[in-house]
């Protein structure tokens, strides 16, 4: 609309401030939405990267998986109905190199299943977050509860738990170390909560989440720190256009008198309120994505395009409603109220 452009850019300074302000809270809100999916990743990259499914242990672990044991006799049952299934454990512990340089690990094994890697006796898979530590294929690693020593076949990418690189060893092994016979966990591919189990609590993946330490805390911090922003944003132009609006009562009122419909003057605003949030969303969303591609290797930070994409459409929405509520005054002025307003 002419109307809207000639306004921008006769208030160039105010329009432009308008802009940076919301180009630095989306920027901000992109880089923290990064840190949030980094750090997602880097603490539970294991369970995310499975297929949606239902998790099982035992009911009296109270909802702590490495306190959870199920008993053979039943893992042996759901395996043998569930042919995709699979029973798998998880334990913190640690490898020391041939330097007898300690790694902190999580140790994870399972039965036969295409989900986890499955290694014979003496053989580990690590992730490749200990290959930057110097640890290379073929290398021998030990721990002081496993009689034997570990020999080094490969790495895997991104395969995080609670913080910690993942390192996969034959069930043998893992069961030798801790003193066991019982798997902790048992995982079913396109299950759903119908499916239960007599002394055993199902979890989806996003409930089984929540079991991690840490996890629920971290995420909902983020995330509140996210949506937090969103609704700054929204403040700000409402509040910046409600000023605006009650600098032009008596403009409104000429234009309304000359029969300029209501209708009209809420374009004008959305039109501004369009350009402005286009302008700036492009310059954050290429920055935060230039970011995404040069964070550094250790920082935890992962910005999809479609997370982008959903937060940018969020931004619009907000915006539309911002500048709309702060309009609804437009609405009530009349030509000859207005225009006296204006006069005094």
């Amino acid at each position: 609309m002419n109307i809207a452009w000639k306004e921008m850019k006769k208030n160039k300074a105010k329009f432009l401030i308008l802009g940076s302000i919301v180009f630095l809270i989306s920027l901000l809100t992109f880089i923290i939405s990064g840190l949030a999916n980094g750090l997602s990743d880097d603490n539970a990259s294991l369970i995310k990267d499975l297929p949606e499914g239902q998790f099982y242990m035992s009911e009296d672990a109270e909802q702590t998986y490495n306190l959870s044991t199920i008993d053979n006799e039943t893992q042996d049952q759901i395996l043998s109905e569930h042919t995709d299934s699979t029973a798998f454990s998880i334990q913190r512990g640690f490898v020391n190199d041939n330097d007898d340089k300690q790694h902190g690990v999580v140790f994870v094994t399972s039965t036969d299943s295409n989900l986890f890697k499955n290694v014979d006796s003496g053989e580990i898979i690590l992730d490749r977050s200990l290959k930057d530590d110097g640890i290379k294929v073929g290398d021998t690693l030990t721990n002081n509860q496993f009689d034997d020593t570990f020999v080094v076949k490969g790495f895997v990418a991104q395969k995080k738990y609670s913080h910690s690189p993942v390192a996969y060893i034959n069930t043998a092994d893992y069961k030798q170390m801790y003193r066991t016979e019982e798997m902790q966990l048992i995982f079913i591919p396109d299950a759903n909560d119908s499916l239960t189990f007599s002394g055993l609590e199902s979890f989806s993946n996003k409930a089984f989440l929540q079991t991690i330490p840490s996890y629920s805390a971290e995420q909902m911090s983020l995330n509140m720190i996210v949506w937090f922003l969103v609704v700054i944003s929204g403040m700000l132009f409402a509040i910046f256009f409600y000023m605006m609006n009650v600098q032009k009562i008596g403009l409104y009122g000429i234009l309304k008198a000359i029969g300029v419909k209501t209708s009209t003057l809420f374009k004008m605003m959305w039109t501004q309120m369009l350009v402005i949030t286009s302008i700036a969303l492009v310059l954050s969303v290429l920055l935060s994505q230039l970011f995404n591609q040069v964070a550094p290797e250790g920082m935890p930070f992962s910005l999809s395009i479609m997370t982008t994409i959903q937060l940018a459409i969020v931004f619009f929405v907000i915006g539309f409603i911002g500048a709309t509520l702060s309009g609804l005054q437009i609405r009530k002025v009349g030509p000859l109220q207005a225009i006296q307003q204006g006069e005094v």
